[in-house]
């Protein structure tokens, strides 16, 4: 059995993230950290590995949270609440508040390095700019997610960390910090990672774009993923089958692809495993030898998998189970690891940003820059849409899509679609109908349900509202909580 070399790393980050994330837990850490630490590149990459631990505790269960709120995904037991579309009863507040804590342990871990790294007195200042600017990435991407799923939120920085009470940033505050987070990052990381799973000049570049489309900015997303695209680097995966999927793209033994910008990566040892397939997976398939929770699934008579072309072979990654819900339901096989340890302990890293994504920021940001979709946007969409049928993505194929047929809307919701079926189980589906303002349309006709306010973001916790005297729980709650 092949055995990951970014094991080192991963080992690294769990001896010193865990070690750390308890440590700088402690009401005055400054007093050992500042005088004892952060003085080399050593102890700076050591402090860099303890952002990675809360943020790869927690980003499965976003990512399948996530994908139930879509027109294909739904949960099981305490999971099926997000289906009503109703906002969270107090069981997923809570979840939800445990999520907001990971995020920003992450942060304020981050907000460390950002703060003490360039004070160290044996470190280059190449190596200071190298981990500040990898701390700010990570930084920009746990805030990333806070304002998707929060709106705004106490801006905790290098410069605020130690201030209790922290008044709501707006929105717009918070993706301006994301912004300039990414830009640094995207000025001094390097082009190749130092270790496997650390992010590049080109992981920033990707999520820079993502930031840029989620603002609203369709000319600066058009502009990085495009850099992205033409430095060469990166290339789809071909593939023929479903199992080329599951062990090319997703596999538990893979090291790397082609396509790969930023994964989060795991291994099959004790504390260093992936969550995601004992949530997905069902113990009849002997995909995943631990069994599985089977928590989320989809069902083969909704309108949204019976309108899925029979010949995309991503469709082949759902299987027909019958666990009590009748055999029309389906359960995911995209992520199966059978030599996993332990229920948290598959090999299987988690994408974060993949290059089909990229070309789809493009094309879907080129053709709203242009008004129109261009030939370079339509055969970045084509790219992915070919790959998905087995062809050569970078050849011209039957199934591609030619300009002359759609008008710039009809482009836009081929973008999205197509980006629905290459992205299940990666959180990117939900983003995209609230971004895009299609979320009730689309709910409404493929689940026939109506999304209650309530339900576009989530509730501040009550444990921000008990322990930050700025926040007013009459006005500074999200609506309907």
């Amino acid at each position: 059995m092949k055995i990951k070399t970014q094991n080192i790393f991963i080992a690294g980050l769990f001896l010193i993230g865990f070690s750390s994330c308890s440590d700088l837990l402690d009401e005055s850490p400054k007093t050992v950290a500042v005088e004892n630490f952060y003085n080399t590149a050593e102890e700076a990459e050591a402090a860099v590995n303890a952002i990675y631990t809360p943020l790869r505790s927690t980003r499965a269960e976003q990512i399948v949270i996530l994908d139930t709120h879509t027109d294909w995904g739904y949960g099981r037991g305490s999971r099926a609440q997000y289906n009503d579309f109703a906002a969270l009863n107090a069981t997923n507040t809570n979840t939800a508040g445990s999520r907001w804590d990971s995020f920003y342990l992450a942060i304020r871990n981050a907000n460390l390095v950002i703060s003490n790294v360039p004070n160290g007195n044996s470190i280059s200042e190449e190596d200071i700019n190298y981990y500040t600017a990898e701390a700010k990435f990570l930084r920009g991407l746990a805030y990333f997610d806070l304002v998707r799923n929060w709106a705004g939120v106490p801006l905790r920085t290098e410069e605020t960390m130690e201030q209790i009470d922290l008044p709501r940033s707006s929105s717009e505050e918070v993706y301006q910090l994301i912004v300039n987070d990414l830009k640094f990052a995207e000025t001094h990381l390097k082009e190749s990672p130092k270790h496997l799973g650390r992010p590049t000049v080109f992981a920033a570049k990707a999520m820079l774009a993502d930031v840029y489309l989620n603002m609203g900015d369709y000319e600066m997303a058009r502009e990085k993923s495009k850099e992205v695209i033409d430095s060469n680097q990166f290339s789809l995966v071909p593939i023929s089958s479903a199992e080329d999927i599951r062990s090319k793209i997703f596999g538990a033994e893979l090291l790397t692809s082609s396509e790969e910008l930023f994964y989060l990566k795991y291994a099959r040892e004790p504390g260093q495993g992936n969550y995601i397939l004992w949530i997905l997976n069902h113990p009849s398939t002997g995909y995943f030898s631990f069994g599985g929770a089977y928590a989320h699934y989809s069902d083969s008579t909704d309108l949204f998998y019976q309108e899925w072309d029979e010949m995309d072979i991503r469709k082949d990654l759902w299987d027909n189970i019958d666990f009590g819900l009748g055999p029309t339901t389906l359960v995911s096989n995209k992520y199966v690891d059978p030599d996993a340890i332990s229920q948290n302990g598959a090999g299987n890293d988690l994408p974060i940003y993949r290059y089909p994504e990229v070309l789809l920021i493009f094309a879907e940001a080129d053709a709203r820059t242009s008004g129109s979709p261009s030939p370079e946007a339509i055969e970045a969409y084509n790219q992915v849409h070919r790959r998905a049928y087995g062809f050569n993505p970078t050849q011209s194929s039957e199934v591609d899509l030619v300009a002359e047929s759609n008008s710039l809307e009809e482009f836009i919701d081929a973008v999205l679609q197509e980006k629905a079926y290459e992205f299940q189980f990666e959180g990117k589906r939900w983003y995209d109908l609230k971004r895009t303002g299609k979320a009730a349309e689309t709910i409404l006709t493929y689940r026939g349900k109506t999304i209650a306010e309530a339900h576009y973001l989530w509730p501040i916790p009550q444990q921000e509202i008990n322990f930050n005297g700025a926040i007013n729980p009459e006005t500074d709650q999200n609506p309907g909580y």
